[in-house]
């Protein structure tokens, strides 16, 4: 990576509160200090995945030790149906329960124990009905959340029967929790004229101030939340944190006393939403050489009960169906599938790395099915520099350096020579194979929601020469503060030890926007520059002024103010004198993302302002007795543009790699026969540990500068480090063909031991490659699938 030529941006500087994490004094919404009185909130929760609820006994619930108040939908004062899209999510249970685990009523008592002890009181009769659970049955049933949506360009049945290859299958994906460190929690404080504090772990406190003054029945401007910080969110906190404030509010403005609501984590697995599972059915035809010339996909995502960001999600899966390859004529439809399930949320990625998997194990498919490498087959599919370079959505790939990325990582990760070794490996090996994948990756920055590029900041200069910026996004462990802090002391000159960035807070930055999407440093980042150029260009004009030298000549370096030849000026002695002259110390930045349009009605337009590429090499060892797979070795090229600061973006890269990681081959969500989530706590779902990292991982950054105006030239971390990840599917999935001569093994995900060894067993019986001539396509979708 090019080195930097700034002061703060560029460098590697800790994470602003660092120290305060491993000494433990960092303050997370649940160790605010509570006031006398606080009362304890928690949920009772429907164990019925469907039903009619006939009748609820609180009695018990009310008389237990320590029950201040029980409420249930009628108490609600205010709106009781809310949701981020979509008003169709009741506050708590009406007359019908969706899910096992929807909370159907709530109990504020004097202690968090007696609370949940309280909600566990109650007596509940239900009328049961029918229950739907996965994404096929639902499809099965045309039972949607949202209408369903399709893209296409060109004839693709006359594409598919041209061939002069072709063939069909399905593919079919698990879902991932969150499993943020720091859970769903809320802390209300009534305060005078109907004025409502609410400290919340939230990654979007003005949605939060929204909903909890909707519920009340208030105006926005009586209600304030803040979130200093987030032990981890990962997009689980997005919407979905909005339950546990607004039943928090109700509860504190009922009792006219503080109100927390922590879930327990088994409370916090049942009662929330999580990543999107789905089921791809596809159909291509491609040459011999394994271009594709035309491809059908259906994308069934389990939604649960509710819309919550399904609409969202489905699209960017579309979205990125395309990955880093241009697809000439296809057809790209995606259902929005209702089930008695968890609300599905917000996942980091939002539907990208879905739609880049689903991609990614055609290639795989193809390279198989003809007996090349898989790297070959990405290669001759890629988006072209100057042609072969439009979108499904029918945007322009303006800056692709996919090429030149990838060869670079094939060079330095000895991808041939590798390949090679692993071949003579698994000759000699009768138990334990190996397998290898290269798999790049394309991901799109920006909101597909145009109005969410947008952010706020406010800045203030104190006469001490210390800086406080205080800003819309919202800190979770990814950095945002400390790059945000880095881009105010570059642009007025100082030490990042003299900014500091103060908690996010409604009643400073209004209307913001989730810090979702990849945008928390590109949106902030922006609005508190441009704050701080605002302050400086006043500044500016007063030393003119005052030392009779050019604007153009002053300079704000090294904690001093050079005015042409008068001598430099300490910055604190600078804004004294500036403050005395009246001055102002204070600004307010705005941002808005620039170029970016999207038509929802036809999902066409510039939704991304700019594309991240990346490339991951994964090495794997499974044993075909067990079904057991290791990753021995991973190696990672990022572009991140021009870092805004490596150390962190090193942290972001291998923190989403071993997170995509683990959604594919340990963690696994499991209901059974009866809804019932089974894997709801740490004993039975597992996130990947230290020892599950390889031994080698080689992580680097890509020299690449961003072509667009993007913050110091720098490029988004968060989400694209993902789906990298599915290079470690598809190497296993190599690792399973090692057992069988030309054999085409069927492995979903998440790619336990159990789906190892089923894969193993498939290899036995290889699907045949299908020509256009012969009409018995197994797992053919049908003809006429009813497209909208």
């Amino acid at each position: 990576m090019q080195a930097s030529t700034y002061q703060t941006v560029g460098q590697p500087l800790p994470h602003e509160s660092a120290r305060l994490h491993v000494a433990g004094s960092a303050l997370y919404t649940d160790d605010l200090p509570e006031r006398h009185g606080t009362l304890h909130a928690a949920f009772g929760l429907s164990d019925r995945a469907h039903a009619r609820v006939l009748a609820i006994d609180l009695e018990a619930v009310r008389s237990a030790p320590g029950v201040v108040d029980v409420i249930c939908l009628d108490n609600i004062p205010g709106h009781r149906y809310l949701g981020p899209v979509v008003a169709d999510e009741p506050v708590l249970a009406d007359e019908f329960v969706h899910y096992v685990g929807q909370p159907l009523f709530a109990v504020a008592a004097a202690t968090h124990h007696m609370a949940r002890r309280a909600a566990r009181l109650a007596k509940v009769q239900y009328e049961d009905l029918p229950i739907t659970l996965t994404a096929q049955q639902g499809a099965e049933q045309a039972s949607y959340v949202l209408p369903p949506v399709r893209i296409s360009r060109g004839d693709i049945e006359a594409a598919l029967a041209r061939g002069p290859r072709r063939h069909s299958a399905e593919l079919t994906c698990g879902g991932q929790e969150q499993f943020y460190l720091e859970g769903q929690v809320a802390y209300a404080l009534p305060g005078e004229n109907a004025e409502m504090q609410v400290y919340c772990s939230t990654q979007h406190p003005s949605e939060m101030q929204s909903m909890v003054a909707h519920v009340l029945g208030q105006p926005a401007h009586t209600i304030r939340v803040e979130c200093r910080r987030m032990g981890g969110g990962f997009g689980g906190k997005e919407t979905q944190s909005w339950q546990f404030a607004t039943v928090a509010a109700v509860l504190a403005q009922r009792s006219g006393k503080p109100v927390k609501m922590r879930a327990d984590r088994d409370d916090d697995f049942l009662i929330t939403g999580k990543r999107h599972d789905f089921r791809t059915r596809y159909d291509v035809a491609y040459t011999d050489d394994g271009l594709i010339t035309g491809i059908k996909f259906e994308h069934q995502l389990r939604c649960g009960y509710s819309a919550d960001l399904s609409g969202a999600v489905a699209d960017r899966q579309v979205f990125h169906t395309d990955n880093t390859y241009f697809l000439d004529t296809f057809d790209i439809r995606s259902l929005r599938v209702r089930t008695n399930t968890q609300s599905n949320t917000a996942f980091r990625g939002f539907g990208g790395p879905q739609g880049i998997l689903a991609i990614e194990y055609v290639m795989d498919d193809i390279a198989m099915r003809l007996g090349k490498d898989a790297l070959d087959v990405r290669k001759i599919n890629f988006y072209g520099r100057e042609d072969r370079n439009l979108t499904p959505y029918g945007m322009t790939v303006e800056d692709n350096v996919i090429h030149e990325l990838v060869d670079q990582l094939e060079t330095t990760s000895d991808y041939r020579a590798r390949r090679e070794q692993i071949r003579r490996f698994n000759a000699g090996s009768t138990i334990l194979k190996k397998g290898l994948a290269l798999v790049p990756v394309k991901f799109g920055i920006s909101f597909t929601a145009t109005h969410m590029n947008q952010a706020g900041a406010l800045l203030h200069i104190y006469t001490d020469g210390s800086v406080l910026i205080n800003h819309g996004g919202t800190e979770m462990g990814q950095g945002l503060n400390t790059k945000v802090a880095q881009v105010v002391a570059e642009e007025l000159g100082l030490d990042i030890g003299r900014v500091r960035v103060s908690g996010t807070d409604t009643s400073k930055v209004s209307n913001t926007s989730a810090t979702a999407a990849s945008t928390g440093t590109d949106l902030n980042g922006k609005a508190a520059q441009d704050a701080a150029r605002k302050i400086k260009a006043a500044l500016c004009r007063y030393a003119a002024d005052h030392h009779g030298c050019d604007e153009s000549q002053i300079v704000f370096a090294g904690n001093h103010v050079m005015c042409g030849d008068h001598p430099p000026i300490p910055f604190d002695i600078f804004v004294q004198s500036a403050y005395k002259a009246r001055v102002p110390l204070w600004s307010s930045g705005f941002y808005r993302t620039p170029k970016i349009h999207y038509d929802f009605k036809t999902l066409t337009g510039r939704p991304f302002y700019y594309f991240v590429y990346c490339a991951a090499c994964a090495e794997v060892v499974i044993d075909t007795l067990t079904g057991e797979s290791r990753l021995l070795r991973a190696d990672i090229l990022y572009d991140a543009g021009r870092s805004l600061n490596p150390a962190v973006d090193l942290g972001q890269i291998e923190g989403g790699f071993i997170q995509g990681m683990g959604w594919l081959t340990t963690e696994e969500l499991w209901w059974n026969d009866a809804g019932r989530l089974m894997t709801h706590a740490p004993s039975t779902y597992k996130i990947p540990s230290i020892s599950d990292c390889p031994a080698v991982l080689n992580v680097a950054f890509f020299d690449n500068g961003n072509a667009e105006n993007n913050i110091y030239q720098s490029k988004a971390v968060g989400e694209p480090p993902l789906p990298t990840a599915v290079s470690v599917l598809l190497a296993i999935r190599d690792a399973v063909a090692a057992t069988g001569q030309g054999a085409l093994p069927v492995l979903n995900a998440p790619a336990t031991p159990e789906r190892i060894l089923d894969a193993l067993a498939s290899v036995q019986a290889p699907l045949p490659t299908i020509l256009p001539d012969d009409d018995t396509l197994a797992e053919a979708p049908p003809a006429e699938i009813g497209y909208d």
